[in-house]
């Protein structure tokens, strides 16, 4: 006898397990038991288990009987004329859904010539093992698994057109290409996703070449020519929200100019952009610190004797400014209420982004690189036929991460684009590259690809032929502009005198310990030693009990707590962080003596 379980429960034994497995699938098939159900046979706790549970990931299989599908020519042409529908085909017992339960009892097949007898089901197609985005690149079964996924995460940063209706949206963080184009080289899932309508990169022309070890480790080389005609130009958006709030006592925020009273009151240069609501205009130029929203809230705490004096009722300045590093246009500006009926204001700025040194950009095969170098059109290499690169591409990124699409991508759209057509290039069924190949030497090209180039600088012509083509190149949404950050000095913790953390908060440069051992090796001793004075502090300590001493500013007074005023009292330097280590340690009841001895 075998157990039955239903979703993990023990509902009864069966004698014949096969025949008892056989039925279920038959009716299910024939509609006469739920569509959603599974079953599976586990061998080794000789146990079948039926799954009927929400949640599990089913997928849609051709079944197979005696080693010939049943989906038939006849069916497909039904499919065409739209005389049948895909629920038609799974009404039917011709296409059911495995889960992965039931898919460990199963023989699939990828390809029909692949079935024998002992195959239970056929692939819909081989490209459903991929994701939407994974689908997306071209000849993905010519490069390793590992830059699929990456080339697909890629994708998913890039910029490009997100909405056609981002005019009148408010979303945080957006990057919008001004120009995109849709692929030479595209897959089915192109045509699927309706990608013409939001594209998200250019076809542009790269030469797989060094150019005076510019473009070493994945950085990439742009010619400046190709920006000044537009090449990745994007908008960067991003909004500032202010709304009244209301308190208790009926108090409330206030959207306007603050009055000179106003406590924390900026600079009237601060607020030159805001009209009298208090709200700055459409494309003024902003930079930071610059108020776009003008705003006063009431004071923090509000005593009960403290409301009938005047003095203590004088309002706080809470105005929306643009943060450190933050510079642009205001694009937009939105009036409305908020859930609870209150005014909200949201201002849309934007920022012109031209591709500089240090921006980021990829191909689709995840053989991402950024700019290292931008040079004139004038300096660039160029075929004998006069054709300028847009992109140079170092040749040692090919070698380690195996990626043979990428070529095969640059010999397709190279084609395409002669050609004036588009190249198939979907996962398990692309155009044979050898096809391809022979139609490129048909249009006066070499089939390989590799064209004689002359030095942009000195004219002479290369020793080597160059691998050049076209590609598809996305500009990704991590731009040198949101990221740079240096500090001198600036803010700093309130508790620990250390600097604030953080790009947004001015923040300072962590040094690890291995930066540390690179000023070592320099022996920048000085640099070294202020890199670890951010918080330095200068403390008095007691000679004779070695505790800190406290120093009374009022009466101008330094005493030791431990052994009074008649004793000698030496100024230490030390950290802060220190210092409040050993304050830590007194709140524990731990003596903390520090053993002073000169420092010469």
């Amino acid at each position: 006898m075998t157990e039955v379980y239903l979703n993990g429960s023990y509902v009864g034994d069966i004698d014949n397990k096969d025949q008892f497995v056989e039925n279920v699938k038959n009716e299910r098939r024939k509609g006469g038991i739920a569509e959603g159900m599974n079953v599976q046979y586990k061998k080794e706790l000789d146990r079948v288990e039926v799954h009927t549970s929400k949640g599990r990931d089913r997928r849609q299989v051709i079944v197979v009987k005696n080693g010939v599908p049943l989906l038939t020519e006849k069916h497909i042409k039904q499919l065409h004329k739209n005389e049948l529908t895909w629920q038609d085909l799974v009404n039917q017992g011709v296409i059911e859904y495995l889960d992965a339960a039931e898919e460990e009892n199963s023989l699939l097949a990828f390809y029909e010539q692949e079935l024998t007898p002992e195959h239970t089901h056929l692939e819909v197609s081989p490209l459903v093992m991929l994701g939407l985005i994974a689908a997306l690149v071209p000849y993905g079964n010519f490069t390793q698994s590992a830059r699929l996924s990456i080339g697909s995460k890629n994708q998913k940063q890039s910029t490009g057109l997100y909405a056609a209706n981002y005019l009148v949206r408010m979303d945080m963080d957006v990057n919008l290409l001004h120009t995109p184009q849709k692929p030479i080289v595209k897959t089915i899932i192109h045509d699927f996703s309706n990608y013409d309508q939001h594209p998200s990169g250019q076809n542009v022309i790269i030469a797989v070449m060094s150019y005076k070890g510019y473009n070493m480790e994945d950085s990439i080389i742009l010619n400046k020519g190709s920006i000044e005609r537009g090449f990745a130009r994007s908008t960067y958006y991003r909004p500032a929200i202010a709304e009244e709030l209301r308190y208790s006592g009926g108090l409330m925020d206030q959207i306007s100019v603050p009055d000179k009273e106003v406590k924390g009151y900026k600079s009237e240069r601060d607020y030159r952009f805001l009209e009298d609501d208090g709200i700055i205009y459409p494309e003024a130029q902003v930079k930071e610190d610059d108020v776009v929203i003008g705003k006063t809230s009431p004071p923090r705490f509000l005593s009960s004797l403290d409301e009938y004096s005047l003095a203590s009722n004088i309002r706080r300045e809470s105005s929306v400014s643009l943060k450190h590093g933050e510079e642009g246009v205001i694009d937009f500006v939105l009036l409305t209420d908020n859930e609870e009926g209150n005014k909200l204001v949201q201002v849309r700025i934007r920022d012109q982004r031209i591709p500089e040194i240090g921006d980021k950009f990829t191909s689709r095969h995840g053989q991402k690189g950024v700019i290292g170098l931008i040079v004139p059109e004038s300096d660039m290499p160029f075929t004998s036929k006069g054709v300028i690169p847009d992109i140079i591409f170092s040749p040692h990124s090919i070698p380690s991460r195996m990626t043979v699409s990428q070529l095969m991508e640059l010999i397709g759209a190279k084609t395409g684009a002669l050609a004036g057509r588009y190249v198939d290039s979907t996962t398990f069924n692309a155009e044979p590259v050898d096809k391809v190949k022979k139609e490129l030497l048909s249009l006066g090209f070499r089939d390989d690809g590799e064209e004689i180039m002359y030095n942009g600088i000195s004219g002479e012509r290369i020793a080597v032929r160059i691998f050049v083509g076209n590609m598809y190149y996305l500009k990704l949404r991590h731009m040198v502009a949101n990221k740079i950050h240096a500090r001198a000095r600036g803010p700093i913790q309130l508790l620990t005198r250390q600097p604030t953390e953080g790009r947004a908060k001015e923040g300072g440069l962590r040094l690890g310990d291995m930066e540390k051992d690179t000023f070592v090796a320099h022996g920048t001793s000085l640099l070294l030693k202020e890199r670890f004075d951010s918080d330095k502090t200068t403390v008095p300590v007691c000679e004779s009990c070695g505790m800190i001493v406290i120093h009374d500013y009022i009466k101008d007074k330094r005493y030791c707590p431990v052994c009074g005023e008649n004793v000698e009292i030496n100024d230490v330097e030390m950290s802060y962080a220190f210092k409040l280590m050993l304050d830590e340690f007194k709140t524990l009841g731990i003596y903390p003596k520090l053993t002073l001895e000169n420092k010469y």
